[in-house]
């Protein structure tokens, strides 16, 4: 029997490879042209076994319309639609092949295209082109092997860039971007593992040189379970800080809501009907803001009875909310909102109102009741979607693919898919992958992580634990860049591990300082326009706007020459003469701090502590 865990996770990494795009030879540069616009609707269509998935159903019932906007350059005809894909792109191929091999999994016979049934808009096809290229890889995680199963190369969806009532706006400058899909066994039992795991994949990926940098590059999905839940995935997570918190919070969800279906199954709590009764009357002059404006518009406020529910729909310590998941499937309908008889009187319906509506709908005090004010049709849709999510809560955690939220939680996106979304792809040919193509490969492998961090740590004199950290997070590529000098080398660790991470505790946005600055930083640093210690002042000023060049000259710390620095440091020790003789060189831990302060930035920490050194003892008639 196995080993019951707390948690069970499984990974995928979606990274974008830097090269041409898959099936045609346009740019994978993202821009802010417009271009040409079209617009399309998408349907489900059915799987070769004559099914519909349950995913792509739940978002042709949405209606959506979808605007695209065609940069030239950046998109052609294939990406539109309207000219069959090109060959699959060889060198996106052989760089999955040498992810691959990196982690000794096994490569297929013959590479098949198959065709991913998605039409939330993201792809002007309705689908998404991927396929298998090797399997049964692994990793090894704190001694313990984790199985990747899967190594997949597909193509990058359209990007997302305004989304009104009914119609979403894609830009095809990122549909057909090369991907490499690599995907974990379910073996990750805590959420450090799952942060573990995607360090090392992401790692071993950036080894190869080939893959792209910055945010919305990578993407990682998380399959979350417990005993006794269900599977969930969440999609699309962007911040690999945040993993570790979006498997807290999934167990923290998964539980609350077993908790909730013991609590119904307890009251013998039955599914409930859909029964919508119409409340507007007794609304007509409700003073809340959401139903006066759904009212002035023509809609209708519907109410339903949930037999059973009262309490469990958000408990008093807000630890059960089954309401907020209500509302996610509601919201899903198209509506703002719902209304719940647990988190009533609020948003301005009085008790008055909660007491009418309660004998309208004739509930008990173990009885609960949802409201919606909307156009009568979408009300209606979304009071069955809401309890349609109720009854589900008897069954206890639904499986559905979730979407990240900001501070690590997670919202309802949709049904999981399941194996009725998947088609052949006729479009494409069979790619066969022969022995020389594979003896290419396995013969030109990159440095493993490890390996880099040996030598790196070797090479510029920094510590193995400060290495390994820059491999796996990846800042190896820019630190080697800019370690010229092993002094330099030893400021790049201390900015790229300690400085970067303390400004962002600060509340400054890293995302404004690019790859790009940090060069120019460091050129800067080793052209001697400052000293190291100014490092975090003039990130500080770049994340806001500014130059390098900027910064420097509104911090004033243009480089003082040695009789500048001097005068100013024997200035420091005369003031404090009488102190000097009395500590001797013991003077000099207390003066350094008055000294960085005049001279931080404009002159090296080392050069300052032996200016002050070398006073103090002219001062005592040393030598």
């Amino acid at each position: 029997m196995s080993e019951q865990h707390e948690v069970i996770c499984g990974l995928e990494i979606h990274q974008q490879l830097d090269t041409k795009k898959l099936f045609c030879d346009c740019a994978t540069a993202l821009v802010e042209e417009e271009g040409m616009t079209f617009f399309r609707r998408l349907r489900p269509t059915q799987s070769e076994l004559g099914e519909i998935d349950r995913a792509a159903l739940a978002q042709a019932e949405r209606k959506m319309r979808f605007r695209y906007q065609a940069p030239p350059g950046s998109s052609c005809l294939v990406d539109a639609d309207e000219e069959p894909p090109h060959r699959a792109n060889a060198d996106a191929l052989d760089i999955v092949l040498t992810v691959a091999a990196m982690m000794q999994a096994r490569p297929v016979d013959e590479v098949h295209f198959m065709r991913k049934i998605v039409i939330d808009g993201s792809n002007t096809t309705g689908f998404q082109r991927t396929a298998m290229v090797a399997m049964d890889g692994f990793i090894e995680i704190n001694g313990r092997k984790i199985s990747v199963p899967t190594f997949c190369l597909e193509e990058d969806a359209a990007r997302k860039v305004d989304t009104k009532a009914g119609e979403v706006t894609y830009r095809l400058d990122r549909l057909g971007i090369p991907l490499i899909e690599v995907a974990t066994g379910p073996e990750l039992h805590s959420a450090e593992e799952v942060k573990e795991a995607a360090l090392r994949l992401g790692s071993i990926m950036r080894a190869t040189r080939r893959v792209k940098r910055g945010i919305g590059t990578i993407r990682e999905d998380l399959n979350i379970s417990i005993p006794g839940g269900a599977r969930v995935e969440i999609k699309g997570v962007q911040e690999l800080r945040l993993l570790p918190t979006y498997v807290e919070k999934e167990v923290e969800r998964q539980r609350s809501l077993l908790q909730i279906k013991d609590i119904l199954l307890k009251r013998g709590t039955a599914p409930a009907a859909v029964e919508v009764k119409d409340l507007t009357e007794m609304f007509s002059s409700s003073s809340s803001k959401v139903i006066s404006g759904a009212l002035k518009k023509g809609g209708k406020v519907l109410g339903v009875r949930l037999p059973g529910f009262a309490g469990v729909l958000r408990s008093p310590d807000a630890k059960l909310r089954l309401g907020a998941e209500m509302a996610q499937r509601a919201r899903a309908k198209g509506v703002a909102g719902i209304f719940h008889s647990d988190e009533l009187p609020n948003y301005g319906i009085d008790q008055e109102y909660v007491d009418k509506v309660r004998d309208a709908l004739e509930i008990r005090p173990e009885d609960a009741f949802v409201l919606c004010a909307d156009d009568t049709r979408k009300a209606q849709a979304a009071l069955g979607a809401a309890v349609l999510r109720a009854n589900e809560a008897l069954e206890g955690v639904p499986e559905e693919t979730r979407d990240p939220q900001p501070d690590g939680s997670s919202s309802y996106s949709r049904p999981l898919p399941g194996a009725a979304r998947m088609y052949p792809e006729t479009d494409v040919p069979p790619i066969t992958l022969d022995a020389g193509r594979l003896e290419r490969i396995a013969s030109k492998l990159p440095e493993l992580p490890e390996a880099r961090t040996a030598r790196i740590a070797s090479t510029y004199g920094v510590h193995e634990q400060q290495a390994r950290q820059l491999v796996r997070e990846g800042w190896d590529d820019l630190f080697e860049e800019v370690a010229t000098s092993k002094d330099l080398a030893a400021t790049a660790a201390r900015t790229f591990l300690s400085t970067l991470p303390e400004l962002e505790r600060t509340g400054v946005d890293l995302a404004k300082i690019s790859e790009g600055s940090l060069r120019e930083v460091f050129l800067s640093l080793s052209e001697g326009h400052f000293a190291k210690e100014a490092v975090p002042d003039i990130l500080r000023h770049i994340a806001q706007g500014k130059k390098v060049e900027e910064a420097v000259k509104e911090l004033g710390l243009s480089m003082v020459s040695a009789d500048e620095a001097s005068a100013v440091v024997a200035r420091i020790v005369k003031e404090r003469e009488a102190f000097v003789r009395e500590k001797e060189l013991g003077a000099v831990g207390p003066l350094m701090g008055v000294v960085m302060t005049e001279l931080r930035g404009k002159l090296d920490g080392k050069a300052s502590s032996e200016l002050l050194k070398k006073e103090i003892r002219k001062l005592l008639g040393q030598s």
